[in-house]
């Protein structure tokens, strides 16, 4: 007898499993889900079926079903380490950067090498604003494994964040050099506004997308940076094909609907009267520390964080995704909102601050959420955070939405792909910020960026009395302060403010016809607001 070889930790693949795993390969999710079930009724203890299930359902979005899948595929097997790289993925997507940071430490333990890890970790540090670990930490990963592009690219993000442009810049150079066809790191160059683009750039961009093996994401960002460096020449034509094209192509792998949008307003206004604002007074969180800048993207919001953070009590943060989170747990939101009474509202002011405190560097007594998206959640924040301040950040409608057109965001703004969507996702925010201006007259204070540019100084003393501030001349030093600044306008507020963004949209005006039918009298009215029915 040959002596007993020890059993492999699971056996041979059954030949179900095996199905599943090609139909998630192939993206054949509605295949693949129905054998997953199947197998793990049989097999409940299956950590790999587990496992991949909750793969596919971080693939369509539903990233709390994953989490819980596979913490159940860890208790089952403490050691299997793809699992817990997918948790660590889960759970910088559901915006928990500390807990993917934990999962990742373990991983680190056992696989120090790993470049995924450390590169997920660097970004997860990125969230929680410890921008210099994370770079040194990538530096140390490059300094091991100097031929992955994606990683320079990471690396690059993080400099631009921190201000070091041309340090980014080279970083995104590296990148490109190595894989020439990466369309994101030709957007990220794009992207930080300053760059001009040679013919040697055009060229390679447009080889790249020439090619047939280039995926559609590549595709799309290379788009949106040609469109970006032939706008630079005043070729409008030839940039605009780009933006469509880019747009278009971005579209198909978004869903968005803007319908819904209009409804979700509709009963945000049903819901939000001054019934509920009066049987609510007194209530919620009574902290004053926040100071809400929200609007639409690409309106100035990033210009009025700049110049706020410049004040010395103030303290800028980010983009914090905890208002959105807070949302979802209400049930039937908006409309849940009346169902909220005093206790839940302070307890949902008090959450909204714990979440926030992981973003705070500093005791300065006031700090910035500077989500444009938050307009949506307006009446939440009245509501359980009273004495918060929230400043709108308006831009004329066809340079706003122009702007957003030819951005391409990381994450979110699923509206911004279509003129039409676009057009109807302004409007409606200019609905619902009209219905709160009357029934709670005074609690916004309202900017519009073409008068900042015009009157700066009078501009930014109305800001810092509307918040209830000193004056202080750093704020209109504001493009001296050094600080991170995450944002696609990084680099536009380090620098003194400039009247070219409020007429950019001018030579592409004879394309954007869809816009202007879809924002209606919000466009003609402008900078007044049209009556709504």
């Amino acid at each position: 007898m040959t002596p007993q070889q020890p059993l492999p930790p699971y056996p041979r693949w059954h030949p179900r499993l095996v199905d599943a795993a090609l139909a998630l390969h192939d993206n054949r999710l509605n295949e693949a889900e129905p054998l997953l079930r199947q197998h793990l009724k049989a097999n409940p203890f299956d950590a790999r079926a587990i496992r991949m299930l909750a793969e596919l359902a971080g693939r369509i979005g539903r990233y709390k079903d994953a989490e819980t899948l596979l913490r159940r595929a860890l208790e089952l097997s403490p050691t299997f380490h793809a699992a817990r790289a997918n948790l660590a993925i889960v759970l910088y997507r559901l915006n928990r950067p500390m807990d993917a940071i934990a999962e990742l430490d373990l991983l680190l333990e056992e696989e120090p090498d790993h470049v995924g890890h450390a590169n997920l970790k660097a970004a997860a540090l990125g969230r929680i604003g410890g921008f210099e670990e994370a770079i040194s930490l990538y530096e140390t990963v490059l300094r091991d494994a100097p031929q992955q592009p994606r990683v320079w690219m990471s690396y690059g993000h993080m400099l631009k964040t921190v201000g070091r442009q041309a340090d980014g810049v080279a970083a995104y150079r590296r990148a490109v050099a190595i894989t020439p066809s990466l369309g994101e790191a030709w957007w990220s160059l794009a992207n930080l506004k300053t760059v001009a683009f040679d013919d040697a750039d055009i060229t390679a961009m447009t080889d790249a997308l020439a090619r047939d093996d280039v995926s559609v994401e590549d595709r799309f960002h290379l788009d949106f940076a040609l469109g970006k460096a032939f706008e630079d020449r005043r070729r409008a034509e030839a940039a605009f094909a780009h933006y469509e094209a880019g747009n278009r192509l971005r579209r198909t792998r978004i869903v968005y609907d803007a319908d819904e949008t209009e409804r979700f307003v509709d009963d945000s206004i049903a819901t939000f009267d001054t019934a509920l604002i009066a049987a609510r007074a007194g209530m919620g969180s009574m902290a004053s520390d926040p100071i809400f800048i929200l609007g639409m993207p690409r309106a100035g919001s990033t210009l009025i964080e700049q110049i706020l953070s410049s004040h010395p009590l103030v303290e800028g943060t980010s983009e914090l995704p905890d208002v959105p989170a807070l949302a979802r747990s209400v049930t039937e939101y908006p409309r849940g909102l009346s169902a909220l009474d005093g206790e839940r509202l302070r307890a949902m002011g008090d959450d909204y601050l714990r979440r926030a405190a992981v973003q705070r560097r500093s005791d300065r007594p006031f700090f910035i959420d500077k989500l444009p998206n938050n307009w949506a959640h307006l009446p939440l924040i009245l509501l359980m955070l009273p004495n918060a301040r929230v400043i709108d950040a308006r831009r004329h409608p066809l340079g706003c939405c122009f702007s957003n057109y030819k951005q391409h965001f990381a994450r979110g703004q699923a509206f911004s792909y279509d003129l039409v969507d676009m057009g109807r996702y302004y409007r409606d925010y200019v609905r619902l910020m009209a219905h709160v201006d009357r029934v709670a007259p005074g609690r916004v204070h309202r900017v519009f960026y073409e008068q900042m540019v015009d009157d700066t100084e009078g501009e930014v003393r109305r800001l810092l009395a509307a918040c209830g501030l000193d004056w202080d001349p750093a704020c209109l030093a504001f493009h001296e302060t050094r600080r991170a600044v995450r944002t696609a306008s990084s680099e536009q507020v380090r620098r003194p403010i400039y009247r070219d963004g409020t007429e950019a949209w001018k030579p592409f005006d004879r394309w954007l016809e869809p816009l202007r039918d879809s924002l209606g009298p919000v466009l003609t009215t402008y900078p007044a607001i049209p009556p709504f029915d």
